[in-house]
Formats: C-alpha cells, sequence, structure tokens
C-alpha cells in the first residue's frame, strides 16, 4: 500500500448552515495511508452563515467565490485550490451529508494500492427510499450515456463522492455549468486515467437535492447533458448518426420515385424527389457539421494540453512559495 502526505476533502457549500455541521462532525481527521487530512469548503455564493459555520467547525481552508456561480464551478474551484494546497489525493462528498464518511477508506483504497487514479462511489440507489422511480432511472439514464462515451464501467455516474489522485485532478477541466459528475468520468476515460467505482453506503435524507427544483426540470436538464455529453465527446458519430436518419427516407423517397418511373406514373410522383432533395441536404449539412465539430473537438484537447501545463506550473510556483514561508518561519 502506499503513503501520500496529504489528504484534502472537500466540500461545495450553497446555503449549508443547517446541515454543514452534521457532515464536517463525521468526516475523519487521521487517515491510514495520509500524514494529514485537512478539510476545505467552496462557498458558492451562499447567503447564510455556511462560512461561519465552516470556520467554527475547524474546516481547515474557504474558497469563497463571492457569487452563485453552480455546483461545476464551485467543483473545480475547490480542485484547484486543494492542488494549490498541496493535496496529493482530494475527497470530494457532498454538504447535505448524504454520503457517508464511513466509505471514505474504502474510497481512497483504489488509489493508495496504485490500482486507480479515480474512485466513484456508487450508492445502493435501488433502495434509496427517497429516490423516486424516475429519478432512478434518469440516474440508470445518466450512467449509460456515460459509459457509452467514456467506455468505462461507472454504475452511478451521478454520484459526487469521490477520490481523485492528484495527476488525475490537474487534468480536470469541466464545461458543463450544472454539474461535473458525468463530465469528468468521460474524460477520465478518453484520455486512459484509471478509474473504477466502490460499493459506499449513504446516511439519512437531510434536505431535498439542491440540483433537482422538480422532476420535469430534472428531466429537461438531464437530457440536455446527455445530448451535451455526445456532441462535445462523440461529435463525429453524433452527427453522423443524425444524418444518417435523415438519410434513409431521402433514400427510400427516391426508390418511391424510381418505382412509379419505371411503371409509368413518374410524373404524378415528383414531390418525392423534391422531399429527397431536401433530405439529402439536411443530411449533408449534418455530416459537414460532424466534421466541423470533430476539428473543434482535437483543437479544444490541444487547448486543454496548456491549460494544464500553466496550472502545473503555477501550483508549483504557489507550493514554492509556501515552502519558502514555511522555512521564514
Amino acid at each position: 500500500m502506499g503513503r501520500f502526505a496529504k489528504l484534502i476533502i472537500q466540500i461545495p457549500c450553497l446555503n449549508e448552515a443547517e446541515t454543514l455541521p452534521v457532515t464536517l462532525a463525521d468526516l475523519p481527521r487521521h487517515l491510514e495511508g495520509f500524514d494529514k487530512v485537512e478539510w476545505l469548503v467552496v462557498d458558492d455564493g451562499s447567503t447564510d452563515d455556511t462560512v461561519g459555520v465552516a470556520r467554527r467547525n475547524g474546516v481547515d481552508h474557504v474558497v469563497s467565490l463571492g457569487r452563485n456561480q453552480g455546483l461545476a464551478r464551485a467543483f473545480m474551484a475547490g480542485i484547484e485550490a486543494c492542488l494549490k494546497l498541496g493535496a496529493d489525493v482530494i475527497v470530494n462528498t457532498d454538504a447535505d451529508n448524504q454520503y457517508s464518511a464511513r466509505s471514505i477508506p474504502a474510497l481512497v483504497r483504489p488509489i493508495l494500492d496504485g490500482k486507480a487514479m479515480v474512485v466513484v462511489g456508487v450508492r445502493p440507489i435501488a433502495t434509496i427510499e427517497h429516490f423516486s422511480p424516475v429519478k432512478k432511472q434518469l440516474q440508470k439514464l445518466g450512467s449509460w450515456a456515460v459509459r457509452m462515451a467514456s467506455g468505462t464501467k461507472i454504475d452511478d455516474a451521478p454520484s459526487g463522492f469521490r477520490a481523485i489522485h492528484r495527476d488525475a485532478a490537474i487534468r480536470m477541466n469541466v464545461f458543463n455549468s450544472y454539474t461535473y459528475t458525468l463530465e469528468t468520468i468521460i474524460q477520465a476515460g478518453r484520455r486512459n486515467v484509471p478509474i473504477v467505482a466502490v460499493p459506499i453506503e449513504v446516511n439519512g435524507y437531510l434536505r431535498p437535492s439542491r440540483l433537482i427544483s422538480s422532476i420535469p426540470n430534472y428531466i429537461r436538464r438531464s437530457v440536455l447533458t446527455i445530448l451535451r455529453i455526445f456532441v462535445v465527446y462523440k461529435p463525429l458519430r453524433f452527427f453522423g448518426v443524425l444524418a444518417l436518419i435523415v438519410a434513409v427516407p431521402a433514400i427510400i423517397a427516391v426508390g418511391r420515385f424510381f418505382y412509379f418511373y419505371l411503371v409509368g406514373e413518374g410524373d404524378g410522383h415528383v414531390q418525392s424527389l423534391v422531399l429527397a432533395g431536401v433530405l439529402f441536404m439536411i443530411a449533408g449539412l449534418l455530416a459537414v457539421s460532424g466534421l466541423l465539430a470533430d476539428l473543434i473537438a482535437t483543437n479544444r484537447a490541444l487547448l486543454e494540453e496548456i491549460r494544464v501545463r500553466l496550472l502545473t506550473q503555477e501550483i508549483d510556483r504557489v507550493r514554492a512559495g509556501m515552502g519558502d514561508d514555511d522555512a521564514r518561519k
């Protein structure tokens, strides 16, 4: 089993003054395999006393975003802060105490054993009583979409209970402002980052989910997120399938016209050729869109590599400055 210097447990928060003490009360201060365990709270523009509660309950670091920027950006702000603070491994959990802190040792174990760089905690979704049947099905749909787009085998892709090795965290980049959970798994799969899932325990229900204001809204956002996943990460396949779907009826329409033409009734079916022409034009536009999107995806990958290098340099400078401060002390 490996050993690391520092584990930081990060908690994105938005108006969590009531639930945060319950969550913090169960978090470990010492963990096998780590010399030091620290806590970090990301305040995503809270209007209550979340920051004060965090400090009074022993949180080591607070990152304040000033205004509400959404869960995905809060997550990424926490990741970058943890890296600059010298974290070797980062555990992300929720402030509503949904995920049991008793599962943290199991969550970090694959990283300590050198078997993974990202670990996702899989909840027993079928037995969670406050999850509606619709939500459970959407969880399955989201996980299926992620498996198709990433080539990974994560059964609970929407789970936010994660353990992330420093080398994997530094390469994360989330475009979706709604949630980070699906996109980060896809990035890990496409970059061949070792990622595994482990079963975890969950705690009792404390409050409604902030991401689900209503089931229709959740369905709409989930569908849009899944579609965006395929557009961003599988553009050629996505637009290619759409082009094929449009081209098939065009081919049928052409075949219909020629059938009637051969039997001497072609004059009355010219509209089939018109319809086929329009559909072929749409299919062509979709195919070209796929090619352009694929080129854009290639450019995005190059930009992400540049971002990683710049972030690495910034983290190294911050850590060097922290080391100089410690030496002067």
